[in-house]
């Protein structure tokens, strides 16, 4: 896919993974549409990545929409308005994601109204989305979905039972799409543990010098978005097997 002038929606945009995609991804010229809940936060990652595409001087642009992908009455107001500021959208990065209560309980001690809140981030929020989006794909017969994936999508650790089965979920939901809307793409990616928020949150103790950084991490997602056409429609893919760098 080439990356250039490609309409490209990214959602939890504002920090982490999202935020260094969106940089790689403006900074080889693309129409980059930034999701994310916290209007300062965003604003502030949106400024850093224009600043970075202007200096690639290959037209990349950088746009941020404040909103929350769990919502529903958001979903047809981030599709809408990414079209007006972007064009067609090529690519769509589903980025956003939540563990729900941390420290994070087991299954049995997880509240109902926590499960419900990370399905909705997680798997629901990502298939409303979808399903705005891929219409004008499947009409141009090109695009492109990732799926943010993780190793709680095929292995069960305890504590990790809502996130996990949100993941799962969602890998699950890129192959049945896969199955329905060929030659439209729509893969998920593993991106291994990384230095982040997230998984500081999530394991406070963990030795941060092992963890992958998000800007490493998103020039391989760069790769695999470049080279998505050779990947089965529907495959997960560690991002760890992607070569790095432009």
């Amino acid at each position: 896919m080439n990356i250039r002038n490609a309409g490209v929606l990214v959602t939890g945009a504002s920090r982490g993974l999202g935020l260094e995609l969106s940089r790689e991804l403006a900074r080889e010229g693309a129409k980059v549409v930034m999701v994310a809940r916290n209007t300062r936060d965003l604003d502030g990652a949106v400024r850093v990545v224009r600043d970075d595409a202007a200096t690639s001087g290959l037209g990349g642009e950088a746009h941020g929409l404040a909103f929350d992908v769990g919502d529903k009455e958001a979903v047809h107001r981030i599709s809408g308005a990414a079209a007006a500021l972007a064009g067609d959208i090529d690519v769509v990065v589903h980025a956003a994601s939540t563990l729900g209560p941390v420290p994070m309980p087991l299954l049995l001690d997880t509240e109902c109204e926590d499960l419900e809140r990370v399905l909705a981030v997680n798997l629901v929020g990502p298939f409303r989305l979808t399903k705005a989006l891929a219409g004008p794909m499947v009409l141009r017969e090109r695009g492109l979905v990732l799926f943010v994936s993780s190793d709680a999508a095929v292995s069960a650790y305890a504590g990790w039972g809502a996130y996990g089965i949100s993941k799962a979920a969602q890998d699950h939901l890129a192959r049945s799409l896969a199955a329905e809307l060929d030659p439209v793409r729509f893969l998920a990616v593993d991106p291994g543990e990384m230095d982040t928020k997230m998984h500081a949150d999530a394991m406070p103790d963990a030795d941060r010098t092992t963890l992958a950084r998000p800007a490493d991490v998103a020039a391989r997602l760069v790769t695999l978005i470049r080279t998505a056409d050779t990947f089965p429609n529907g495959s997960r893919v560690a991002a760890s097997d992607v070569p790095g760098g432009s």
